[in-house]
């Protein structure tokens, strides 16, 4: 979803590169369908391509960040931390309401929500269960501790009237600060939100292969390239989700798209966990946690979706409505297990030819007893939606051969 997102945030940041540039060309998309295509063939030639990619923009954006830091504890020693003070730091330019401060944390918690992303890749993971709980430990608190510093230094140089008001923060503090040297913040977030895209459309489309391996999608996105051993039709059918979304220009009305729907179902999935370790207490858990922690988490849930429907109910009414249109998708893909033959001979088609145009193949199952009990489970789970049920073979008098 976040992908999705970044697909409209990333021109407005970029605008800085285009002062002169009418908003309302008919070309003004352009960029953003070429960057898109660059991306998706990076990930699709190598997954090693796209991490040294996301690497050198995850660097890129750090590096602006400890700038802007810098710049705004100078600024404090300055003495300029007239907003800083609690006098003028919680003076209210408006009425406060309840559905408004649900809605700020809605769009505020998009910043911190790359946490469940790695969820998404932990079969790329060298000993996930030891490395997937290392890497969001560390990884929350180092995005916390930045991203509250920055905005700490932001207020050092801007009023809060200022910072609503720009498109691009970090764009506006520096053309205050920086002097000659303000381009680099123009290029620096530019650079992070490419880096954001990349990283995007690689966790996301690992989330297509997954749900297609499971029977939830057609199978060709459950295939890999067969030199590259990369997933070519997840990530060319998340492109075109992103393409998609390029038909709007509202950052906010899609954060608060993508936003309410992210944490709905981010709410059922952690309701499950519960669900799970109180009726199946005895599964295997290699990563277990207090159940504290999830219920906390449904507390905050509940008032974030709760207030935020009723502060925007279209907005939020909306993104139910497209979440809802994978209803009918499901009951004709996955719950119709008696489909006639030519729909299934027009998918079995379609998927050999989207195979022979990628060249892609199902992975190689590892030997051995479990693994092999693990694809025939797939291949029953893949079996309701591509391929007819057999009929049963009877012998002449009608009854079932031996």
């Amino acid at each position: 979803g976040k992908h999705l997102v970044r697909a409209v945030c990333l021109p407005e940041r970029e605008r800085p590169f285009w002062k002169a540039r009418s908003t309302s060309s008919p070309l003004e998309g352009v960029p953003r369908f070429l960057k898109r295509l660059l991306l998706t063939w990076v990930n699709c030639s190598s997954v090693r391509w796209a991490t040294r990619v996301q690497d050198v923009f995850t660097a890129g954006k750090l590096l602006a960040l400890a700038l802007i830091i810098i710049m705004g504890i100078v600024q404090i020693c300055k003495g300029e931390y007239f907003w800083l003070e609690p006098k003028n730091a919680f003076e209210n330019f408006q009425e406060p309401d309840i559905g408004l401060i649900a809605l700020a944390f809605l769009q505020g918690s998009f910043a911190y929500g790359g946490w469940n992303f790695l969820n998404y890749v932990t079969e790329e993971l060298v000993d996930p269960y030891k490395n997937l709980p290392r890497a969001i430990f560390i990884s929350i608190p180092l995005v916390t501790f930045v991203y509250v510093f920055a905005n700490v230094a932001y207020v050092t140089a801007m009023s809060p009237q200022e910072l609503l008001a720009s498109n691009a923060v970090a764009v506006t503090f520096g053309e205050k600060l920086l002097g000659v040297m303000a381009w680099i913040m123009p290029i620096s977030v530019a650079l992070s939100t490419f880096g954001g895209v990349n990283g995007s459309l690689f966790t996301s489309s690992r989330l297509f292969f997954a749900g297609a391996r499971e029977g939830h999608l057609p199978s060709v996105l459950a295939m890999i390239h067969v030199k590259r051993c990369t997933p070519i039709p997840a990530l060319l059918f998340t492109c075109i989700s992103t393409l998609l979304m390029l038909v709007t220009s509202d950052m906010y009305t899609l954060i608060n798209y993508v936003g309410f729907i992210n944490y709905l179902f981010y709410g059922v999935t952690v309701a499950g966990q519960i669900v799970l370790r109180w009726k199946k207490p005895d599964i295997p858990r290699p990563i277990k946690i207090n159940l504290l922690f999830p219920i906390i988490y449904l507390l905050f849930w509940a008032f974030l979706l709760v207030f935020s429907l009723w502060s925007e109910p279209v907005v939020c009414g909306i993104g139910l409505a497209i979440m809802l249109t994978g209803v009918p998708v499901y009951f004709l893909g996955v719950y119709w297990q008696h489909k006639p033959k030519c729909f299934s001979d027009f998918i079995e088609l379609l998927t050999l030819v989207s195979q022979k145009m990628c060249v892609v193949v199902y992975p190689e199952a590892e030997r051995g007893s479990e693994t092999e009990e693990t694809h025939e489970d797939m291949e029953e789970q893949q079996q309701p939606i591509y391929q007819p049920t057999p009929p049963k073979d009877k012998d002449v008098g009608g009854q079932p051969q031996p």
